[in-house]
């Protein structure tokens, strides 16, 4: 049993569902653009979420993920900009590309251990998030995953992770401290570019090197120790550090 592609898209007036217990997907564009949405339950025998399943629901306040699902798809919640609760069931392994993008309300979320791989951009812009937890078995911050998070000012990046990718942190304005830990080797360009609050930072042993414009207008920053392993230092790796002493 499944609801299937755009099965409902752009219904403006729909304001609450209930789906029948035996579904077992929801297929692409299922609920798009159904911006009057304000609640609805997914029943806990569904494994699958398609893409763009319930993206520019503007008016969806929380949402519980149960544990049946597997797999969140690409823009699944984008821009969602009520949507201040979601729950992650806990055999989701994987978040992909966009999936909260602009999800302007989430305040906080926790992201299970069952998670493996939280694909790019998948909380870009998501400007009131100050808190989240991420699963301890991620090995990649990927590609602008926390671009824009302007009230971010906290996160522990996990022990397993080797990659940060590109312009992870891009304008996280807020972020005031941060500790990459040892099993990173691999740090992208424009990483922490203008992050104008961090004050705070504790690079990997194991890093390799420091790409272009890494951490350029990270105007609070007063000091940074560079380890021994790494070897190159890239264009404009530290522009506009005016604070910097050290």
């Amino acid at each position: 049993n499944y609801i299937g592609f755009s099965a409902f898209i752009h219904c403006a007036g729909l304001t609450s569902i209930n789906i029948t217990d035996s579904v077992t997907t929801i297929e692409h564009l299922a609920f798009f653009y159904c911006f009057s949405l304000e609640s609805i339950t997914i029943p806990s025998k569904v494994t699958f979420i398609g893409n763009y399943t319930f993206s520019e629901c503007e008016s969806l306040k929380s949402i519980y993920i149960p544990d049946s699902v597997t797999s969140i798809g690409f823009n699944s919640f984008s821009k969602c900009t009520s949507l201040a609760n979601v729950t992650i069931g806990e055999n989701v392994t994987s978040i992909n590309k966009y999936a909260f993008m602009e999800c302007s309300s989430l305040t906080s979320i926790v992201i299970p251990n069952s998670v493996t791989s939280i694909n790019d951009a998948a909380f870009e812009c998501c400007i009131s998030l100050t808190n989240i937890t991420l699963s301890e078995n991620i090995t990649t911050i990927s590609l602008s995953l926390f671009s824009g998070c302007e009230k971010l000012r906290y996160i522990n990046i996990p022990g397993k992770v080797a990659y940060i990718e590109h312009k992870a942190f891009i304008s996280c304005i807020s972020l005031e401290s941060i500790i990459i830990p040892d099993s990173v080797t691999y740090m992208g360009q424009y990483v922490f570019y203008n992050c104008s609050s961090l004050a705070s930072i504790t690079l990997s042993k194991n890093l390799e090197s420091i790409r272009d414009f890494s951490f350029a207008g990270c105007e609070a920053l007063t000091s940074i120790d560079i380890p021994d392993s790494v070897t190159s230092i890239g264009e404009g790796a530290l522009y506009y550090c005016t604070g910097l002493t050290t």
